[in-house]
C-alpha cells in the first residue's frame, strides 16, 4: 500500500511543477495590468481640479507591492528550473507568505481608500469623490479587482510551498501507534 502512495505522490510532482511555474506566470501580467492601470489613471475636473495615483499614497504602495510581485513571480519561476535552488521548499515557504501578506496589506490600503471615495465620511466632512472622478475610481475598481487575482494565485501558490515543505516530514504517530511503539 505504501508503494501506491509513493507513486500517486510521485505522479503528483509534475502537475503540481507545472501548476506551480503556471501560477507565478500568470502573476506577472496581472500585476504589470495593474501597476499599468493605476499609474496611468488620472481624471481631470474644472471644478476640483485634477487627480492622479501619485496624489494618493495607498495607491503608491499598491504600485510598488504590484512590481514586487511580478519580479518575485519571474525570479521564482526560473529557480523553481534549477536544482539547486528547487530543494530549498523552505525559500519559497516563506517567500510566497511574506508576498501574499503584502497584497493583502496594499490591497486593503487601496479598498479603504475606494470605500472613503464612494462613502466620504461625514464626521469629518469629506465628501464622496466618485461622483466627481467617476472614471478615476472605475479603473482603480478594475486594478484592485486585478491585485485580488494576484492574491489569489498567491494564496494557491503558498499552499503548494507549504505542501512541498511539509510533505517532506513524515506526518506525527497517532495515541494507538504510540502505544504499539512503546510496547514492542
Amino acid at each position: 500500500m505504501s508503494g501506491n502512495i509513493a507513486d500517486s505522490s510521485n505522479n503528483q510532482k509534475p502537475v503540481l511543477k507545472f501548476l506551480d511555474c503556471s501560477l507565478r506566470l500568470s502573476v506577472i501580467p496581472l500585476s504589470v495590468a495593474t501597476i499599468w492601470l493605476t499609474v496611468t489613471n488620472k481624471e481631470d475636473n474644472s471644478i476640483y481640479g485634477k487627480v492622479k495615483f501619485s496624489n494618493v499614497l495607498g495607491l503608491k504602495y499598491m504600485v510598488c507591492i504590484s512590481a514586487i510581485c511580478a519580479g518575485y513571480a519571474f525570479l521564482a519561476a526560473v529557480a523553481s528550473w534549477i536544482r539547486c535552488l528547487v530543494t530549498k521548499a523552505w525559500l519559497f515557504f516563506v517567500s510566497d507568505q511574506i508576498v501574499a501578506y503584502l497584497i493583502v496589506t496594499s490591497g486593503t490600503a487601496v479598498m479603504e481608500i475606494l470605500y472613503l471615495a464612494y462613502n466620504g465620511d461625514q464626521e469629518i466632512t469629506w465628501s464622496e469623490a466618485c461622483i466627481t472622478y467617476g472614471k478615476f475610481c472605475n479603473k482603480i475598481k478594475v486594478a484592485l479587482i486585478l491585485h485580488a487575482l494576484v492574491l489569489c494565485c498567491f494564496i494557491v501558490l503558498a499552499v503548494i510551498s507549504a505542501y512541498r515543505v511539509f510533505s517532506l516530514f513524515e506526518p506525527p504517530l497517532s495515541s494507538k501507534q504510540v502505544e504499539e511503539e512503546e510496547r514492542t
